[in-house]
């Protein structure tokens, strides 16, 4: 157990758990150390494996008696550090919750454990002719749960938008440990829309109803392959710009292709400095029309292939090398760095020029993975964590990137959330006073500070301060719980 937990907790924790659900072996504490961005590590104090709300508000209660921060975990699949840990506290995985509890066709919802994996949701409904619309790359393994927290987006959320759109009502356990419902019919302030994206902040997702979409009449996936991504992105403009709104509109340069090719065999066009993935789905009429123009414009714009999908497993083909862009890097560089911005979409060629050269200045690859749709970027910075000063020139041509999109009118993140990783990115976006009005939302759900302390804000004040700006250090300066930037 971590040195700096309470005596007796452990033991107040197996009142309500037994054994089996609480970790404390240090071998197997860090199998929880960090989330995707495993840059990020700490070893957590104490771990728990619940399996019912009842059991995560007892939990929480045990926190707030101990007074011992509290850190809500799902698959790990984050990546901007949300669900890293405390030392001196209590990580709650909700692995253990992925029961479907029920699912109402009539009323197109379903409600979910939050432990429930995002595509089991679409595995359950397909043959009901519905399917669960928000879907990240990671969705074969990543849990609604963490979805909630970070509000996430996927490929075809250019179209039928994220996770906030499609969630209808919550039962949560508060950071005092009482279990709530949020709804989307409750009068007064939108608590649900608050909650959804506050990354663990206020609270603990214990049951999520989520709405169900109707599968579409018809889907037809093509892919269009440019000399270079100049050429695509004038040619997303175009689509968009000529009122079509794709399902989905994902654009790969030559090097996230190249790591793609060496990952999954894709079999993308040879000699392609870019392909696009446009997906149409809704009436055959609609989808036929939209497909003429799609098609004209690729070809309007340089396009030297085209591929349409003559069926299921030729879409998933397309998909292929798109979903596994994250991991595939790996084939092609020791390290990497998973970055998250947006711009504009109108602003993408200018920013995209500026990462070309910010990669030459500073002899750092960067493989450009986005949703060309909404300017969503994901550009995957390469390093060799063996060459000296190699990590920190990847994370110095990281930050710049964000500087870019703050600068384009775009934001520090997507999709991924602000998490430990972007947290002093925030007063770049944001004034001290915009900061302190979040602060008091914050402080409204959790006035101790307990739940996933130190995320999201670079310097968090103490619930009952008086907002504006600071004289003098800020006790969690002076006693080295947080950083000033």
């Amino acid at each position: 157990m971590g040195t700096k937990t309470p005596d007796g907790l452990v033991r107040r924790l197996l009142e309500s758990l037994d054994h089996r659900s609480v970790i404390t072996d240090p071998v197997r504490l860090r199998t929880y150390e960090c989330d995707g961005l495993t840059h990020h590590r700490a070893t957590p104090g104490v771990v728990v494996l619940p399996e019912t709300a009842e059991q995560i508000a007892a939990v929480v209660r045990v926190c707030n008696e101990y007074g011992v921060p509290f850190v809500a975990r799902g698959a790990g699949t984050g990546l901007s550090g949300g669900a890293l840990p405390r030392t001196d506290g209590v990580l709650i995985v909700t692995s253990r919750m992925r029961r479907i509890l029920s699912v109402d066709v009539a009323d197109r919802r379903a409600v979910v454990e939050p432990g429930v994996t995002n595509l089991a949701i679409t595995e359950a409904v397909r043959d009901l002719g519905y399917y669960y619309a928000p879907d990240p790359s990671s969705q074969q393994v990543c849990t609604i749960g963490g979805n909630v927290a970070e509000n996430s987006g996927g490929a075809h959320c250019l179209k039928y938008g994220f996770t906030v759109n499609h969630v209808l009502a919550l039962e949560i356990v508060t950071p005092d440990g009482d279990i709530v419902e949020l709804s989307d019919t409750d009068p007064g302030y939108d608590l649900l829309g608050a909650f959804v994206g506050s990354e663990g902040t206020l609270g603990i997702a214990t049951k999520v109803t989520v709405r169900l979409t109707r599968a579409p009449e018809t889907v037809t996936t093509l892919l269009a392959a440019f000399d270079g991504i100049e050429q695509g992105g004038q040619a997303v403009s175009a689509i968009i710009g000529g009122g079509i709104v794709p399902a989905a509109i994902e654009m790969m340069d030559a090097l996230a292709i190249e790591a793609a090719e060496a990952a999954v065999a894709c079999a993308y066009p040879e000699g392609a400095g870019a392909v696009l993935i446009v997906e149409l789905d809704g009436p055959v009429p609609e989808v036929t029309h939209q497909f003429d123009e799609v098609t004209r414009i690729c070809r309007e714009n340089g396009a030297f292939e085209l591929r349409v999908a003559a069926d299921p497993a030729e879409r998933a083909a397309i998909w292929r090398g798109r979903k596994s862009a994250f991991a595939a890097v790996g084939r092609i560089s020791p390290a990497y760095i998973v970055q998250d911005g947006v711009v504009p979409r109108t602003a993408l060629p200018e920013v995209l020029a500026s990462i070309d050269r910010l990669s030459r200045e500073y002899g750092i690859r960067v493989a450009n993975v986005f949703h060309a749709g909404d300017g969503n970027l994901h550009p995957l910075v390469l390093f060799d964590d063996a060459e000296a000063g190699a990590g920190e020139r990847a994370e110095l041509v990281s930050g710049k990137i964000l500087d870019l999109c703050v600068e384009h009118g775009g934001s520090i993140t997507g999709e991924h959330g602000v998490g430990v990783d972007k947290s002093r990115y925030m007063p770049k976006m944001f004034s001290d006073n915009d900061l302190d009005t979040m602060q008091l939302v914050r402080c409204a759900f959790d006035p101790r500070g307990l739940s996933n302390p130190g995320k999201v804000f670079p310097t968090p004040r103490l619930c009952g301060e008086v907002p504006g700006v600071r004289k003098g250090v800020h006790p969690l300066v002076e006693s080295g719980q947080a950083e000033q930037f």
